[in-house]
């Protein structure tokens, strides 16, 4: 397709000569490691041939979701029963009224790379560019493993549920396929004690899963060990937690939260249980599972601050994760200092990073990771790259203006996906380029020396090769 309109060059985002070269010459060509994301490993196993750019793109997409239901968009167009074609003629049709959102450059990039599209976006080319994508995606080069391999991913960490087999991880060990693909822990649903017939059901999975019978809090410890065994045996190395904060419990109240535990199992009523009796659970739990990722030699990750399912009404029609989330404020420095500080006592701290979705919460996170680093594990803690509204121009800065103020950007693991789209590797050169332009920025005020291969260094190690050491994926 001819270009014409194109304002996202090779210069994107870069604004001065240094921080292009700083680009173009030291992070452009660093490997990916994506050590979280979404994407459906069944999909990668399969080597998945996307039937057209709506469904490759737009499903299960909630950040465009929520664009078209704000632009007035009919839910026949987001969720409902419209075509793959209609879905994706009305996105193209409002994308630029998103200008300004993070959706505008995203778009953009994810067109230009890999579909080599430099054209806006809009309701006059919308049917144009879809059936130009749609004819590429027929091409081994476009398959779920085609494009893993074209935007340089090394490694990617799925995220998955304790009680699943992995067979598709097995599968993907036992292929061709360069791509380390490597299973993350996600407990979260043993967490809900007040979740009624789906923790039960859960429960009972879990049991299924593990071989163990699990009738109290000591075999439900037994099971979730069984588990992570079972995921380190399969390649495994990091788990991760979605939660509003850290809960804070006592130790000594494990008859208690035994009991109410066992009342859950029975089927009694716990929707009732009081919000302490409820994080002593979840906290007891969680504090536990991070003794055996410790002992296992794991990273683990909390993902805090989101307040989910806003809109109950919506929940219901159209389930979770499906556009109606928002930022929390919830309190979060006593509860994460004091649930850190029992696991550091008694040496069993693991590799921690700790991502933030409250920006006004940036500087409590990044000054939380400094109270647990040391040797030799450099940046043992981590405030994690800025997430989920926050994986942004603004945010992204945020975040590493905090992480360099508070704590010491050199020693960052860098970006990650946290997306179940395979086009959102875009999201990596777009934290590469602003990156090497907050650096260049800095050489060229005269605030940092200007030598460009020292700084080099630093982006490259803060793209990749900080990730590689810190993961240890090998080990």
């Amino acid at each position: 397709m001819k270009e014409k309109n194109s304002f996202i060059g090779e210069d994107f985002l870069l604004q001065n000569e240094i921080a292009r070269k700083l680009y173009h010459e030291y992070a452009a060509q660093m490997p990916i490691i994506d050590y979280h994301c979404h994407l459906p490993v069944q999909q990668i196993a399969e080597n998945y041939t996307f039937q057209n750019l709506t469904d490759l793109w737009l499903r299960g997409d909630h950040y465009k979701w929520r664009a078209m239901r704000a632009l007035g968009v009919d839910e026949k167009y987001i969720t409902g029963g419209a075509s793959d074609d209609e879905k994706f003629l009305r996105w193209g049709e409002i994308v630029p009224l998103t200008v300004r959102n993070p959706l505008f450059h995203w778009t953009q990039l994810e067109l230009k790379n890999p579909f080599g599209i430099t054209d806006l976006l809009n309701k006059n080319n919308a049917k144009e560019i879809y059936d130009h994508c749609n004819e590429l995606l027929q091409q081994p080069a476009f398959t779920a493993q085609g494009l893993l391999k074209h935007f340089g991913a090394q490694t990617v960490c799925t995220t998955d549920d304790p009680c699943d087999d992995l067979h598709y991880h097995a599968a993907i060990q036992k292929s061709n396929l360069t791509v380390k693909v490597i299973p993350a822990f996600r407990p979260d649903k043993v967490l809900h004690i007040a979740g009624g017939n789906a923790f039960i059901e859960y429960i009972q999975k879990l049991s299924g899963a593990s071989g163990i019978s699990v009738k109290d809090i000591d075999s439900l410890l037994d099971a979730l060990q069984q588990r992570i065994d079972y995921f380190h045996e399969r390649g495994g190395r990091l788990a991760d937690h979605g939660l509003n904060y850290i809960p804070e419990f006592t130790e000594e109240n494990k008859k208690e939260i035994d009991n109410h535990f066992k009342k859950a199992l029975k089927g009694e009523d716990t929707t009732g249980l009081s919000k302490q009796a409820q994080d002593d659970y979840a906290g007891f739990i969680l504090f536990n599972l991070c003794r055996m990722y410790h002992k296992n030699g794991w990273v683990q990750q909390f993902h805090l601050g989101a307040l989910r399912n806003t809109n109950v009404g919506k929940l219901k029609k159209f389930g979770a994760d499906t556009g109606f989330d928002s930022i929390g404020d919830f309190p979060q420095a006593s509860s994460m200092a004091t649930f850190f500080d029992k696991l550091d006592r008694t040496g069993q701290l693991a590799r921690t990073i700790l991502y933030n979705l409250n920006p006004a919460d940036n500087e409590i996170f990044a000054t939380m990771a400094g109270n647990f680093s040391e040797g030799p594990v450099k940046g043992k803690m981590q405030f994690g790259a800025a997430w989920w509204f926050l994986d942004q121009l603004d945010g992204m800065e945020k975040q590493i203006n905090a992480l360099s103020n508070m704590s010491i950007l050199s020693s960052f693991v860098g970006m990650l996906t946290d997306s179940r789209c395979f086009l959102s590797y875009s999201r990596h050169e777009y934290f590469r380029r602003l990156l090497c332009n907050i650096f260049g920025k800095d050489m060229e005020a005269g605030l940092i020396p200007r030598d460009e291969k020292w700084i080099g260094k630093i982006i490259q190690d803060i793209c990749y090769n900080n990730a590689k050491e810190y993961f240890r994926f090998d080990k």
